[in-house]
């Protein structure tokens, strides 16, 4: 008889908690919900709870849990509602579960994240702030508690795929020469540059081949996404920043390559949807229906590719500075850009601000080691108390 897997999602009324719930329903026989979690969009939540009827539903906002129970009661949906972080690592790390998937955007996934590996669970990864912020020490975690990790972002499940089975953290031991991380350019890769000041949140936010929040919409359109992306793939694969290089390909087709010292360069295809990422690492080894249609190379008919400009997108030179620096800066870049894309969003600054505020940031705190989870939340803090203050003079100036 088949085990029936049980599966928290943080972050379940996001696009990646979406995903994972289609890839779900397609296969009861394989996956159950234990439970969702969300900050503050009780509609759709409760939508899930009645469809999927997890034993838990955690709201990160206080006056959301409480306005979801009420729903919940009125719906005669039995789930119990629980609300702060506390109830999020507790979601992740109760003995029931078998598999988190990790999608909470922001440095609001670690803590959860962390619970997860620390108590030995299959991690799907698609919070990219735990490996950005806490690298190493969420990788010793990793090992240290038994817990197994599998790559959702596209491009590093697309890398994982084209590495040999049997990789154990040594590229040159399997002869790969470096990796190859594919990015779509976003929707200004063409754009003058002379126009980027005035780009509107609706403009930025208005991916050209993907389907995704507001914060990593942003995030492609300077590419700072990808240089996450590539902080990510240091840990993921053990790989030096000169053995990562990021290749604008406007398709979204290939989702990222392997290129080995005999020449050969390994690449994994697809239609630009998440639930084929997702399904790969929930099923794994196996491969399972994904709902995804097959790719029509005849439609897709040609494949572009373009080396980045940092002129026209310094948020991805700004994160390979962070990544050669290393210690403390990657998890300063994070911050800063975190309060820079919600500044942006909410129109407090401009799109060419973005690195600006992050840079400065970067420039203001001093580089040291971080050897534990505290630490890292420390200069998370600090860094954005300093980008905020950066906003406040810039408001002062420009409005």
């Amino acid at each position: 008889m088949k085990t029936i897997r049980q599966i928290t999602i943080l972050g379940s009324t996001g696009s990646i908690g979406e995903s994972t719930l289609d890839v779900i329903a397609r296969h009861p026989d394989r996956f159950q919900v234990f439970a969702l979690t969300a900050n503050k969009n009780i509609t759709k939540m409760l939508s899930q709870c009645e469809r999927f009827r997890p034993r838990y539903a955690v709201m990160r906002d206080g006056e959301s849990a409480e306005q979801l129970a009420n729903a919940m009661q009125t719906a005669g949906i039995d789930t119990e509602v629980l609300t702060g972080i506390e109830s999020l690592e507790k979601v992740a790390s109760l003995p029931e579960v078998d598999t988190v998937m990790a999608a909470i955007v922001g440095a609001a996934g670690i803590l959860p994240t962390f619970a997860a590996a620390r108590t030995g669970k299959l991690v799907l990864l698609a919070n990219k702030e735990t490996l950005v912020m806490a690298g190493r020490i969420f990788m010793d975690l990793v090992k240290q508690n038994n817990a197994t990790l599998l790559p959702i972002d596209s491009e590093h499940n697309a890398i994982y795929q084209s590495l040999p089975h049997h990789f154990n953290g040594n590229l040159a031991a399997v002869g790969v020469n470096r990796i190859l991380l594919t990015a779509s350019g976003g929707p200004f890769r063409c754009s003058p540059l002379s126009t980027l000041e005035k780009v509107t949140p609706e403009q930025a936010c208005a991916h050209p081949n993907w389907d995704m929040g507001q914060k990593i919409s942003v995030d492609s359109a300077t590419m700072m996404n990808k240089g996450l992306e590539v902080i990510e793939a240091r840990w993921l694969f053990e790989a030096a920043a000169d053995k990562i290089q990021v290749v604008i390909h406007p398709q979204s087709v290939i989702h990222s390559m392997v290129a080995y010292v005999d020449g050969s360069v390994i690449a994994q295809l697809g239609n630009p949807d998440m639930r084929t990422p997702i399904a790969h690492a929930m099923g794994y080894p196996a491969r399972i229906e994904s709902g995804v249609s097959a790719l029509d190379m005849f439609k897709v008919a040609h494949l572009d590719f373009e080396e980045p400009d940092f002129k026209r997108f310094p948020c991805l030179r700004l994160a390979y500075q962070a990544l050669s620096t290393g210690g403390n800066m990657p998890a300063v870049l994070n911050a800063a850009n975190e309060i820079a894309v919600e500044s942006f969003l909410k129109r407090r600054m401009s799109f060419t601000a973005i690195p600006t505020m992050i840079e400065y940031v970067m420039q203001t705190v001093k580089p040291e080691e971080m050897m534990t989870l505290d630490d890292v939340l420390r200069t998370d803090a600090v860094a954005r108390d300093i980008a905020l203050n950066w906003l406040e003079n810039y408001q002062k100036l420009y409005h």
